[in-house]
């Protein structure tokens, strides 16, 4: 192993630092400072390993190559435990609130997604509510919108650490039900929604607040589904007044602006199961022109359609998803019975779903998230 221990080097001439080639070990006392700038800055065409400080999000970054693009560091931990069951041992934590059961439920359940096994409780909501959507960063996941007796525009939060009750954050800039919502470590953004329409929100997730004005979708929808990286937000699907979409848009969740097509699913549908890690979203089940078993996917950092991952073990639709950076959960739903049945899949293979275990109720139309990799 070779080593230099030096404090200050520069060219000849005084004017800056020459190559260094074949150095295996950099150590210093005091620090190392990488280039910065904005994520607009970012450049496009570098080694795979360059690191850089982005001013936007505070935190470094790595190029993982031209199709990958970049990501953050991950600085801090999401492995959480200290249950039973599903909840045995470390891991990242999925939650899944409220929902028809049949009648409107107000139950926050929990599960470790490396494991396998039932669901526990973890607290409530301020009601019983359905058709929310959620986010969540490695601390906090947020509840949004939702329907009791009329479409609601409350946002709350719990901290994914310690179970209990649901706590009020702010409000959506409208009364709405089924958004899709996405997320990295900074900002929740939702978008779309009942009544239908096209507006997307964002919210700062570790503080509390009202939703701001971020941009449009391509086109006014309800019930897409949604998901994220650490740097692009994705809405999938949907219901267009009066038939089913199969258009998928992204966004840039750190800048504001309208979204841009992306590509289209394998088939028009909407009420999927969606999540992601940083690389691969996955979507599955939902209603088109009748419940399907389909899973599918994209590479979140390209653009184009979708293709076939596999199937659920059961056609349903109004589910909900969750992820680790390697594992995706599908969750509860109607075939059209109420189901409490969770699935599993491994993000980055493809095949067939594989039975997880079972929520604390049989119900449809929960939200999930989880505190997996800053996106849901």
């Amino acid at each position: 192993m070779s080593q230099i221990n030096i404090r200050n080097l520069s060219n000849e001439n005084d004017d800056g630092s020459p190559e260094i080639v074949g150095v295996s070990t950099f150590s210093a006392t005091s620090f190392f400072l990488p280039p910065k700038g904005s994520t607009a800055e970012r450049p496009s065409d570098c080694e795979p390993g360059s690191i850089r400080f982005n001013t936007d999000t505070s935190n470094l970054e790595y190029f993982r190559g031209k199709t990958l693009g970049w990501s953050q560091f991950e600085l801090v931990t999401p492995n959480l435990g200290g249950g039973t069951g599903s909840n045995t041992g470390l891991g990242v934590r999925g939650l899944f609130a409220g929902g028809l059961s049949p009648s409107l439920s107000d139950v926050i359940d929990f599960l470790t997604i490396s494991t396998l096994g039932d669901t526990q409780d973890f607290g409530d909501i301020s009601a019983g509510k359905q058709s929310m959507s959620a986010v969540g960063s490695r601390t906090r996941a947020l509840n949004i919108g939702g329907y009791t007796t009329s479409h609601e525009n409350e946002i709350e939060f719990v901290t994914f650490a310690s179970q209990g009750n649901i706590t009020d954050f702010g409000n959506l800039l409208s009364n709405k039900n089924r958004t899709a919502s996405c997320s990295d470590q900074v900002r929740g953004i939702t978008g779309g929604g009942n009544p239908n329409t096209n507006v997307i929100e964002y919210l700062t997730i570790a503080q509390t607040g009202n939703g701001v004005d971020f941009g449009d979708l391509t086109v006014a929808r309800q019930s897409a589904g949604s998901f994220s990286s650490s740097t692009r937000g994705i809405f999938a699907g949907g219901y267009i007044e009066p038939t089913y979409s199969d258009t998928i848009d992204f966004i840039t969740i750190s800048s504001t602006g309208n979204a841009t097509d992306f590509g289209d699913l394998t088939s028009i549908r909407m009420y999927m199961g969606s999540s992601s890690n940083s690389t691969r979203g996955v979507m599955g089940g939902g209603n088109g022109a009748s419940r399907t078993n389909t899973i599918e996917f994209i590479t979140i950092a390209t653009t184009g359609d979708a293709t076939n991952f596999g199937d659920l073990t059961s056609a349903r639709t109004d589910l909900a998803g969750a992820s680790s950076p390697t594992r995706a959960v599908f969750v509860s739903g109607d075939t059209p019975t109420l189901v409490n049945t969770i699935d599993f899949v491994e993000i980055l293979t493809t095949g067939d779903a594989v039975d997880f275990g079972d929520q604390t109720t049989k119900r449809d139309r929960p939200s999930g998230c989880s505190n997996g990799h800053g996106g849901l």
